[in-house]
């Protein structure tokens, strides 16, 4: 089977989240076991030390197509997926 351009996750991370990982965004083709919020933060967090460092945060934002997600809510290689921290008013 062969990878369509359009097969690709597109990831953007924001605030802290970004400088972390030293990237604002990538596009990225999902394994096929990768298709809740919570599967793709944990494959993240394998790709690189610096993945695993900005993505080790327990309330970290999700959204999947600008709609926020929850942890067992799907995602796929055709999806927008923001990733961002925690945000606190004051």
């Amino acid at each position: 089977m062969r990878l369509q351009l359009n097969d690709m996750a597109r990831l953007l991370y924001f605030s802290w989240v970004r400088e972390k990982i030293g990237t604002p965004a990538e596009e990225i083709p999902l394994p096929a076991d990768v298709v809740t919020v919570t599967r793709l933060l944990d494959f993240l967090r394998a790709c690189t030390p610096r993945h695993a460092e900005a993505l080790a945060h327990p309330t970290l934002r999700v959204a999947v197509n600008q709609t926020h997600a929850r942890a067992d809510d799907p995602v796929s290689d055709q999806d927008e997926i923001a990733i961002f921290p925690p945000v606190s008013g004051g």
